[in-house]
């Protein structure tokens, strides 16, 4: 589930000129009334767009869990250039640069989506979800397919997670780091990485990765460093984040499967349960990729993508 950042080389002149805009929410304090909402209540997600041609359906890109919309800016840019579509990245709720909740569940990010994108003149839209995202962009498809003209699912499927990757250590992790106010950043984060190699240790070349990238979570404000994810919210969810919510209702709509084939976040056992929901659903597999399909093989994922889109 976890979605971090490379650098993805993209040839020479691949990204051209463009006028973003920017949506840069302030992070908001949880509710503190204990009361569970029946229907969650969206929040104004911090989103980055592309300028395109408005009379084509947008891309939509969704993040992964610890991750931001930044994880898709090399992509995006690109991609805007090479189909003249508007392409947006959003950062999930308790992610990036969107206000936090005490909700982290799909519903909930769903609703977040449901009011983000008829706002912004963006539905329908050509959804990409990666992981966490992934599994956001399923349930919007599935409960609101009139906001999505076709789904775009990479290295997830809709049944629960049951990858190596061990989240509630990484977020325990993140909650034990203590650094003194006032130190330079990048000392603060040498701190941060020492106290993280106390818990995620350097066993495989990825656990150097999974550290650097959950240090990009950590910000300065007023002198204090903090963590931008809300990790209480996602402690208290991460059971549901690693599920699926069940659902009865199929998409109609075109959809890819975009697997890693050195992954192993969706097996051959998930096929059946795509094809219910999905039945329209295209599988795909680009073979040297792992988990971050869009990183490891960002040549290959673009052009997977604009293939579906044609």
């Amino acid at each position: 589930m976890l979605c971090w950042a490379r650098t993805c080389r993209l040839p020479h002149g691949a990204l051209g000129p463009f006028a973003p805009s920017f949506s840069r929410v302030p992070v908001a304090l949880s509710s503190s009334s204990g009361q569970r909402e029946v229907k969650p209540r969206p929040l104004p997600l911090s989103y980055r767009l592309l300028d395109g041609d408005a009379t084509l359906p947008a891309i939509v890109f969704l993040h992964g869990l610890f991750g931001s919309k930044t994880n898709f800016n090399s992509i995006a840019k690109a991609l805007a250039q090479q189909t003249s579509r508007r392409v947006l990245t959003v950062d999930a709720r308790n992610h990036g640069d969107s206000p936090h909740g005490p909700d982290a569940s799909y519903e909930a990010m769903c609703q977040d989506l449901q009011s983000l994108l008829p706002r912004l003149g963006l539905a329908p839209c050509a959804l990409i979800g990666h992981s966490m995202g992934g599994k956001t962009a399923m349930l919007l498809a599935l409960q609101r397919p009139d906001l999505v003209e076709r789904l775009i699912v990479v290295d997830i499927s809709p049944v629960k997670t049951t990858a190596t990757s061990n989240f509630a250590t990484y977020v325990a992790a993140m909650k034990s780091i203590n650094i003194p106010d006032e130190m330079p950043r990048s000392q603060a984060r040498k701190l941060a990485d020492e106290q993280l190699s106390h818990t995620i240790q350097l066993q495989t070349p990825q656990d150097m990765d999974v550290r650097q990238f959950l240090l990009t979570n950590l910000v300065e404000v007023d002198g204090r460093f903090q963590w931008r994810v809300n990790l209480d919210a996602l402690a208290e969810h991460l059971d549901k984040i690693m599920n699926f919510p069940p659902q009865q209702e199929s998409y109609s709509g075109p959809a890819l499967f975009l697997l890693g084939g050195n992954s192993q976040y969706v097996c051959p056992s998930h096929h059946p349960e795509i094809r219910r929901l999905f039945p329209g659903a295209r599988i795909q597999t680009v073979p040297n990729a792992g988990h971050w399909v869009h990183a490891d093989c960002p040549q290959d994922f673009m052009a997977a993508i604009q293939g579906f889109l044609v």
